[in-house]
């Protein structure tokens, strides 16, 4: 048996009984009671998917999934401290924040899979699958919440807007938000399920924004230090508390991430409404700003410069934590200090940290802007993937496996040879559906049958691809389980070494992001001559 690292075996050689050793019975029951459910979806949405597609609306989703991503909102959401919308801005990043965190929270909870593929073709700009667990959607939870609380917002009486972009408003929100939706399932990246209950907990957040946000914030400022490093605390607390998945999932790294910010904001919200840099109007902590006096060209140059800033900080202070925290961990795993994460690689089993660590990064990197911009001027640009591209993917394809050759094999010792012959000779020929029925059994029973076959496989550009021929399945029920993962396994993305020191990069690398954002670039922008007199 091939052995991994530290002696473990690879994962493809792992029981495939996977998920019922690796979570406890509180995790593993209701995950199993809810993948059936998973399962049965998949042919309905490969027909779903097979009837509607056409090369542009392929482009169109594909593209439009990028505008429900974390990088996304954080790359935009600045962009509203910086242009004096700091109330709006901190409600739509306490939604996006807890959005992530708590959908990703679910996700590695319950390590429910996405989708198979095939059936089903994954369609994406970045040329791969996710490598997260698939229930709830992210997507969806991110995009419906900015819509539930955006709507609510434009449909105050209090609303200064006129009534024609009010209505316009609207129109682009609804638009955005059931492309988004549409979008994972058109795409073949989430079942019904995964949208829906992400939908559910995108409008609970929504609601409790709008509700106790003004509270909240109210609070913030109020605070004591004492207050404020209680809340810290709570944050810190509830990353720890995040569980630990059954496979090498990133949901937890962007549960870091957004915990890093949503404590960087409070903390630097507290700090910055106790200086003189902000105004207190139209709340407390606004960073100064009128268009009237600055016009278009200072105000493109503020957001350049506060993009480039929190660029510059991230790609400062990654790297620097990298080379100063080995040494410390490695004091701190000597005294006990430490709770290993399982996943992270301790820092006594390695020398140095790669100073380029290619993962899933939240913010993008100087070296990914050209990319980001190939695929904005190229929007018809993307992936088309058959098979598994992740362990989840791997070990629902498995299983998937498993499932049918037990029915096989179930259904073949019910009845004998010889009374099957007899059965055939003595039974009447069966009737003859209706035309439609038939061709809907038929070609979901296809569906159906395509479900766990095929090997990992992505193409770029407009072209489709097409999945395997398809034999009958599972035709040999004595292959070696052993020898199917290693086929399995052999296909898929296998994730990258990560390093326990990278919790806490994150969490001071993103934390940081918030503070560049409320306290650094404001004083900047006075500084050069960008700020309202």
């Amino acid at each position: 048996m091939a052995k991994g690292l530290n002696g473990v075996p690879d994962a493809g050689l792992r029981s495939i009984d996977h998920y019922r050793n690796q979570l406890p019975l509180w995790r593993y029951w209701p995950r199993q009671k809810l993948i059936p459910l998973v399962r049965y979806e998949t042919p309905y949405l490969a027909w779903l998917q097979e009837k509607v597609r056409t090369p542009a609306l392929d482009s169109y989703f594909a593209f439009t999934a990028n505008l429900g991503t974390h990088t996304f909102f954080m790359v935009f959401l600045p962009f509203l401290f910086w242009n004096g919308y700091t109330s709006l801005g901190r409600g739509m990043v306490n939604l996006l924040a807890s959005g992530v965190f708590f959908s990703g929270f679910i996700k590695d909870l319950l390590c429910l899979p996405r989708p198979l593929s095939p059936p089903l073709q994954r369609i994406t700009m970045s040329g791969s699958a996710a490598l997260e667990y698939g229930f709830p959607s992210t997507h969806s939870t991110n995009a419906v919440s900015v819509a539930v609380y955006a709507l609510t917002l434009l449909n105050l009486s209090d609303s200064t807007l006129s009534p024609s972009l009010n209505v316009f408003l609207q129109g682009i929100t609804y638009l955005y938000v059931t492309s988004i939706v549409l979008g994972r399932l058109y795409c073949g990246m989430h079942g019904f399920f995964d949208v829906f209950i992400g939908c559910l907990l995108g409008a609970l957040l929504a609601v409790m924004q709008y509700s106790y946000g003004a509270m909240f914030d109210d609070f913030i400022l109020s605070a004591s230090g004492k207050q404020i490093l209680l809340v810290v605390l709570v944050i810190l607390a509830l990353v720890r508390l995040h569980p630990e998945p059954a496979d090498d999932c990133p949901c937890f790294d962007d549960s870091v991430a957004f915990a890093g910010v949503i404590l960087g904001l409070q903390v630097s919200y507290w700090h910055v409404a106790k200086t003189n840099i902000p105004w207190d109007e139209p709340v407390p902590g606004t960073v100064p700003y009128r268009f009237e006096e600055l016009g278009v060209l200072k105000t493109a140059m503020r957001l350049i410069i506060g993009v480039a800033l929190v660029v510059v900080w991230r790609e400062v202070m990654k790297p620097s934590l990298l080379r100063v925290l080995p040494p410390v961990f490695r004091g701190l795993e000597k005294l006990g200090l430490l709770l290993p994460r399982r996943f992270f690689t301790a820092a006594s089993q390695y020398s140095t940290v790669p100073t380029q660590l290619k993962d899933h990064e939240v913010f993008p990197t100087f070296s990914d802007i050209p990319s980001i911009l190939t695929n904005i001027r190229h929007p018809r640009r993307r992936a088309i993937s058959v098979g598994p591209q992740s362990e989840a993917d791997a070990y629902e394809t498995l299983a998937y496996r498993e499932k049918r050759r037990r029915e096989s094999l179930s259904n073949s010792n019910r009845a004998s040879p010889l009374a099957d012959v007899g059965n055939r000779a003595t039974s009447p020929a069966p009737e003859t559906p209706s035309p439609k029925l038939s061709r809907k059994r038929s070609k979901l029973h296809e569906y159906e049958n395509m479900m766990g076959m095929g090997s990992a496989r992505v193409a770029t550009g407009v072209q489709r691809v097409e999945s395997s021929p398809l034999t009958e399945p599972f035709p040999d029920l004595e292959i070696e389980p052993e020898r199917d993962e290693e086929e399995v396994f052999a296909h898929i993305k296998r994730p990258r070494v990560r390093y326990d020191v990278e919790v806490v990069t994150k969490l001071v690398v993103y934390s940081g992001i918030a503070w560049i954002v409320m306290e650094v670039a404001p004083f900047v922008f006075d500084q050069v001559g960008l700020a309202p007199t």
